[in-house]
């Protein structure tokens, strides 16, 4: 018989707009703290120097983390050019130098290249494993890290703003896995002039923007208090991506036993959908034959 969890058993979907500093670990046990909630995890990390959207999730809202987090995500960043740095970022040491700077017209035709289905290199100072261990690791140990590149979809790159000719403010909607560093990287390499980011904003995370966010003090300001939950998002935000059907009062009693039931969805053959019953979320499934045939069941 396991142990029972302590902690409310509350759900949704809490967005912080992450301040510089601290993990995404600690941003998500600060709420878990803050809200004496049995579960929570994230959708989508974010560098300690980094800020903007952590979506955190909490109670049955964890089962739908994984539609978070393989969604589009929207980010601000600046790259400074003629220096490039170990981390590829501001945090690390510049390794190298250049004198060259490019033209608002080089970096918007150079930005073309990382549109659409890429290949991209994680930097070496990343989470990625290697060999059962994480890069970042190697690295600080002062190995030669080889990382393979990784495929990842960039809908939109954008040159939002010149600063000044060392600096560039640019925009950009990606897919799951993308790192922003090795973006401003291989940008400085292709005009010639090297790259790093100095900064990072995460402003879009699948159906979450900045408009949902609260700040970390509002969560410490109403720690352990009812009025808390006023700052909970509903958890079926975690599901937007899903088409959404409903269910019969007898369906709701089978899926939560994991037994397939009728649902009423637009949806096609074999197709994921979720379901709901007097709007309260029943399942996650595949969508067979007009019936719901149950994967993740939430539990209320």
């Amino acid at each position: 018989m396991g142990r029972k969890r302590k902690g409310r058993h509350v759900s949704g979907w809490v967005i912080l707009d992450k301040p510089a500093g601290p993990t995404s670990t600690a941003i998500v046990n600060k709420v878990k703290w803050a809200f004496d909630a049995q579960k929570a995890g994230h959708a989508g990390t974010l560098d300690p120097a980094a800020t903007g959207i952590l979506a955190v999730a909490l109670g049955e809202a964890t089962k739908t983390i994984p539609y978070i987090t393989d969604a589009m995500k929207s980010y601000r960043f600046e790259v400074r050019f003629g220096e490039a740095t170990n981390t590829d970022d501001a945090e690390g040491e510049v390794i190298k130098v250049s004198e060259n700077r490019p033209s608002d017209e080089q970096i918007k035709e150079t930005l073309q290249h990382f549109i659409g289905n890429i290949e991209q290199v994680p930097p070496q100072f990343s989470a990625v494993k290697i060999d059962g261990q994480r890069a970042y690791k190697l690295a600080r140990n002062g190995e030669d890290v080889q990382i393979a590149a990784r495929p990842l979809f960039v809908k939109s790159l954008i040159l939002h703003d010149r600063p000044s000719d060392d600096l560039a403010i640019l925009e950009m909607e990606c897919g799951k896995g993308g790192y922003v560093r090795s973006i401003a990287r291989d940008l400085g390499n292709l005009l010639g002039c090297l790259g790093h980011v100095t900064w990072l904003r995460r402003t879009g995370s699948g159906s979450f923007d900045l408009s949902h966010c609260v700040k970390v003090e509002e969560i410490e300001r109403l720690s352990k208090t009812k009025e808390i939950d006023d700052l909970l998002n509903p958890m079926e935000m975690g599901l937007m991506s899903l088409p959404h059907g409903t269910t019969t009062l007898e369906g709701a009693a089978k899926l939560k036993n994991g037994n397939p039931a009728i649902c009423f969805v637009d949806a096609e053959y074999g197709e994921e959908i979720w379901v709901s019953h007097a709007d309260q979320p029943i399942a996650i499934g595949q969508f067979k034959s007009g019936e719901i045939h149950p994967s993740r069941v939430f539990n209320f």
